[in-house]
């Protein structure tokens, strides 16, 4: 039974029906499940993957959600979750190492309150069911038919295709799936042709943070490249590489998995899992 709620900035999804007591699990056995699952120790990450920090208590209830902010935090603690888990986590690297200031109240909360933080950052955007880009791409109506990174034995990135159409089509398409307009780069701009003319049926797809792929989409061959951000050189690369850009927002691409994860998680334990949207423009 499925949810839907909207709670000032809070989106609450709820992933299994309430009126069933939930079974428990401890951190430690459900980390092995979600490792083996996601085939994390496959992936060499930015940030730890899996249990971050470990509340001490038996997990009955889990909030899911994209980040690890104050804000998820809080959301668990009124809603008595005994777990987060997430896509972006904490310890990422190259970050301060000291646990002081904001990072100091996010886990003192999660310590005072016993509720363990998991994580899983690469392996939750490349797993082929359930992972981000999969998710993404069944959302927006897309076929996968490979992989960005064909030699790489656990690649991120995806190429998809899907039926011949203008940017202007997939544009509405991405806005109507993820309730916002991307911002589209045209690779045929000019300034007397701010449209692209193009017709858009093979796409690289890497969600997040990932708009530095756009090179790969284009040596593979692909009319168009999707992705979460955008940075100053991606325009001047989408307009001299020939392919047509749509960046979708980092947090808006990224919500598919965390949420599929929780349904398994709910089904195969009987857990209470509720995912909460904390609104992020970027």
């Amino acid at each position: 039974m499925t949810h839907n709620h909207n709670v000032s900035a809070l989106s609450v999804t709820r992933n299994n029906d309430t009126h069933t007591k939930p079974s428990s699990i401890t951190p430690q056995a459900l980390v092995a499940f979600c490792d083996d699952y996601l085939e994390a120790s496959a992936f060499k990450d930015y940030a730890p993957n899996g249990l971050q920090v470990d509340g001490g208590q038996v997990i009955t209830s889990i909030i899911t959600g994209v980040t690890a902010c104050e804000a998820l935090i809080d959301a668990a603690i009124a809603a008595k979750a005994d777990a987060i888990m997430v896509h972006h986590g904490y310890f990422w690297k190259g970050e301060s190492e000291p646990i002081t200031g904001m990072k100091g109240r996010r886990i003192r909360k999660l310590m005072q309150h016993g509720i363990s933080l998991i994580a899983y950052h690469l392996p939750l955007d490349a797993h082929p069911i359930i992972g981000n880009n999969a998710k993404l791409a069944q959302i927006l109506g897309l076929t996968i038919t490979g992989a960005l990174y064909p030699h790489e034995s656990h690649p991120v990135g995806n190429i998809a295709t899907c039926l011949p159409q203008s940017a202007a089509s997939l544009s509405a398409t991405i806005t109507q799936a993820l309730h916002r307009a991307p911002l589209h780069i045209a690779s045929d701009f000019s300034p007397s042709n701010i449209n692209s003319e193009k017709t858009i049926e093979r796409i690289g797809i890497c969600t997040g943070g990932a708009q530095d792929m756009i090179d790969q989409a284009a040596l593979m061959g692909c009319d168009a490249y999707l992705s979460g951000e955008i940075s100053e050189r991606t325009t001047h690369s989408a307009r001299e590489l020939g392919i047509d850009y749509f960046a979708c927002g980092h947090h808006a691409t990224e919500r598919g998995g965390i949420q599929a994860l929780g349904d398994i998680i709910a089904e195969q334990f009987a857990l209470k899992v509720d995912f909460i949207d904390i609104d992020n423009p970027a």
